[in-house]
């Protein structure tokens, strides 16, 4: 693990610290899972600059560069003798750094029982999965997933390129494959809060996915936010710069809402 830069963990490189100054610290942790059709990841937008706004609010953020199949891969066609990075490998990375940032809470000043996950796109579904998936004693206690890829099965709202991502050239067809990694399908009693975003003129990830995992929500009881816009398009992560003033304010509602979990 790196804090600004400075590797911390022996283990992996694959997680960037960015800690809250103590007198600002709130003892909440987040680890943050760019997007990028499992393929790449949006290092800025999704990643550093997400890190920087956590951190200036008091949040301590942790970028995660889990595995993914590689743009490379795409163009070789490796894949298709089933060789490459693909599911499980991205669970097992967000696995690896909630179990990481829980056994050294106390040293990174920390609160074990408030460490999140938050991701875009891509990430968003890695979000959901570091529950809903999740093999381990170490759960994450809120979860985060702005315009995310929900479904794998509802051939109307796929999202193919991360489909294809994930399960690799020949498992994206695997219907039990397609379901198993369908979010909506595998919403837990106890899934913790969920704070969820999306627009309507998303042009990459159709905004009924979004729609999808609220409705799965509402039917299991779990407590969520749900924010929907009418303009801001994919892609903005934190930008100032990106999106539309209206999707702008998901940053100032996701604050508030994490704070509110931990009052």
């Amino acid at each position: 693990m790196t804090i600004h830069g400075q590797c911390l963990c022996a283990k992996t490189d694959r997680l960037t610290a960015y800690l809250a100054d103590s007198a600002a610290n709130t003892g909440i942790a987040v680890v943050v899972c760019p997007g990028g059709s499992y393929s790449w990841h949006d290092m800025e937008y999704e990643g550093k600059q997400v890190a920087q706004w956590l951190q200036a609010n008091g949040i301590n953020a942790f970028v995660l560069k889990y595995r993914v199949a590689n743009i490379s891969a795409y163009v070789v066609g490796y894949r298709v003798i089933g060789l490459g990075n693909k599911y499980p490998d991205m669970l097992t990375d967000v696995e690896d750094a909630l179990t990481y940032i829980h056994r050294h809470a106390d040293s990174l000043q920390i609160d074990p029982d408030r460490i999140g996950v938050m991701g875009f796109s891509a990430g968003g579904h890695l979000t959901m999965m570091s529950f809903t998936h999740n093999r381990t004693a170490v759960k994450p206690a809120f979860l985060c997933p702005i315009y995310p890829v929900v479904t794998m099965s509802d051939k109307r709202y796929t999202h193919p390129r991360s489909r294809r991502g994930a399960l690799g050239v020949w498992r994206q067809w695997n219907k039990a494959m397609q379901d198993s990694l369908s979010i909506e399908k595998h919403i837990p009693a106890d899934c913790p809060p969920v704070f969820l975003v999306n627009c309507v003129d998303d042009p990459i990830v159709k905004y009924r996915n979004s729609e999808l995992l609220d409705s799965a929500l509402t039917a299991n009881n779990i407590p969520h936010t749900y924010l929907q816009y009418r303009t801001g398009g994919h892609g903005f992560g934190a930008s100032e710069n990106k999106g539309t003033e209206e999707s702008q304010q998901w940053k100032k509602e996701c604050i508030q809402w994490i704070l509110s979990l931990n009052q």
